[in-house]
């Protein structure tokens, strides 16, 4: 059984040099992603677009069109160049789009200086539906899925909503190879590069003059995870980030700062953890302890929820192929030992017997 290709015509209005070429990209950079994204076949002249292929993806492909080209209408007189990364994110949501809209209450948008932050997968929609119906939200996954970056929408939604009277935002100081007294700087100045990804995502959606003067007022704290100990967080919006970094006991700790109306996300990647062998990561305890807490939710990422460059998710995709092909042959070397070791059990038992 074959199904049949469907033809679509295009005709973006009005028709505008300038922004049609926006669409394009450069070389047609952005079409060409859209038809190998998306397989199907995209000609056009000047403003009349023709689509063939599948007619779900031929769809797919006439609705981003469109969705795209509106983000390319002037503003203050010029036309934005839009950029690859704005074509991916699109054609992410795109293909998710009918899984989003089977997972309850998909639809969760937050509003930020930055726009509309919204859910581009469905481990997306899931991670925020729990944030917003627990206490406790664990988001476990590889780099680039968004888990910190949707916490920290989730905690700048629940302040200016008036949920909450405060954001914490704090990660364990641990060095990947390098130690902290190398670093220029008093304490503060030190771990600030730990914490910028956190800084970041929160200029970027409060802006920088919003951010300074919470962050004096104390309504925003940013700091390690040492200075959480012996503090009893209410009223707030407390988010761990790389808590793969974390031990048994300081996981445990954090978690008993919890108070009153408040609510924690904890992020991680327990493929990158950069304690010493010897120690335990406090993420993978807290799965193995927590996961029957019914007020805790846990949310696991994979590589097709990465919404970086599509090459990070084919980075993250070889590097689980190699760690599953490492423990299939691990397992098989185990299997041939146990089978060598009994047969000379069995063979020294029958010389035994004679």
């Amino acid at each position: 059984m074959t199904t049949k290709v469907t033809t679509m015509n295009l005709y973006l209005e009005p028709s505008d040099t300038r922004r049609l070429a926006s669409l394009c990209g450069p070389f047609d950079d952005n079409i060409k992603q859209l038809e190998r994204r998306l397989g199907v076949e995209i000609i056009h002249k000047n403003n009349h677009f023709t689509i063939v292929g599948l007619p779900r993806n031929a769809l797919n492909a006439n609705n981003l069109l469109r969705q795209l080209y509106i983000e390319t209408q002037t503003v203050k007189g010029s036309t934005p160049d839009l950029e690859p990364e704005v074509v991916h994110l699109a054609i992410q949501e795109a293909i998710n789009l009918e899984a989003e809209q089977e997972s309850d209450d998909s639809s969760i948008h937050i509003k930020t200086k930055r726009g509309v932050i919204k859910p581009r997968t469905p481990n997306q929609s899931v991670y925020m539906h729990n944030i917003t119906r627990h206490d406790i939200s664990f988001g476990i996954g590889p780099a680039g899925t968004g888990k910190t970056y949707l916490a920290v929408a989730a905690a700048v939604d629940a302040y200016e909503r008036q949920e909450v009277r405060r954001i914490l935002l704090t990660r364990p100081a641990v060095e990947a190879g390098e130690k902290l007294g190398f670093l220029p700087g008093d304490l503060s100045q030190k771990v600030d590069p730990y914490l910028r990804p956190l800084y970041d995502a929160l200029f970027e959606m409060m802006g920088f003059e919003k951010v300074e003067k919470l962050i004096e007022r104390s309504v925003i704290e940013v700091a390690p995870l040492a200075y959480m100990r012996g503090r009893t967080l209410n009223d707030a919006f407390i988010i761990l980030d790389e808590s793969q970094n974390t031990t048994v006991e300081q996981m445990k700790m954090f978690l008993t700062r919890i108070g009153f109306n408040s609510r924690a996300v904890i992020t991680g990647d327990i493929t990158q953890i950069d304690l010493p062998r010897s120690q335990k990561s406090g993420l993978r305890h807290a799965i193995e302890v927590l996961s029957e807490v019914p007020e805790i939710s846990f949310n696991f990422f994979i590589a097709q929820d990465v919404v970086r460059h599509p090459v990070v998710a084919r980075i993250v995709e070889a590097y689980e192929a190699f760690e599953q092909k490492e423990q299939i042959e691990k397992a098989a070397k185990e299997q041939a030992y146990r089978e060598r070791e009994q047969k000379r059990q069995q063979q020294e038992n029958q010389e035994s017997a004679q």
